[in-house]
């Protein structure tokens, strides 16, 4: 048994409630049992993946999903702030949702990896190939996570990968496309694929190492 499991229940009824005081508790109880950088990954990553999973099933609201984002974000830069050693701030990230505005996905996914420590940019959604070349180049992003929501958008990686011309710019990509079809990420040029939070920091951690 994971041993967040019980802090895990008490943080959803917390987050589903829209109780930060509540929330705030659990979390600094937590740490009895756990560094900052577990609590913030391992017990926020679980809780924020359970409460995706219920959402999907249609138990949940999209404003609850969105709301326990937001109430997650506030109490990891409490007990993580930004300037806190165990925060990772190279290489530079950004996440990002292509030609879409469905943004829950993308929003789970960046509060679990900034809830793991790692410093990234939310470039929102409806990005387009030619705006996401020039933010890369800009912000000398090395490791681009994006969500993707429809097939054809999901093709149209090619188009931003043949764009960046053989840069070492990894590609992470996820969404309802690469779930139907497990080897369509390797068809579009992606470096990795992952399907929850929990994948998302296992691939950028392993990516980060072989940058290292």
């Amino acid at each position: 048994m994971n041993k967040f499991e019980v802090f895990s229940n008490q943080l959803e009824r917390a987050f589903l409630m829209l109780d930060r005081e509540a929330a705030e508790k659990v979390m600094l109880e937590a740490l009895s049992v756990g560094s900052p950088i577990e609590v913030a990954g391992n017990l926020v990553s679980l809780t924020l993946k359970r409460i995706g999973d219920s959402w999907e099933q249609g138990k949940l609201s999209l404003s609850q999903v969105y709301m326990s984002g937001v109430i997650c974000e506030e109490l990891i830069d409490k007990i993580l702030p930004p300037n806190s050693q165990g925060r990772h701030s190279q290489p530079r990230m950004a996440i990002g949702v292509y030609e879409d505005y469905h943004l829950l996905g993308k929003r789970i996914i960046f509060s679990a990896l900034r809830a793991s420590g790692f410093e990234l940019m939310d470039l929102g959604g409806g990005l387009q190939t030619k705006q996401l070349l020039e933010i890369i180049q800009k912000e000398k992003i090395k490791i681009l996570l994006l969500s993707v929501l429809m097939l054809p958008s999901a093709l149209h990686i090619k188009d931003l990968k043949r764009g960046l011309n053989g840069s070492d710019v990894k590609i992470v990509v996820g969404g309802a496309p690469f779930r139907f079809d497990d080897m369509l990420w390797k068809e579009v040029g992606a470096d990795a694929c992952g399907d929850d939070p929990s994948q998302a920091i296992q691939i950028v951690t392993k990516m980060m190492e072989e940058m290292a």
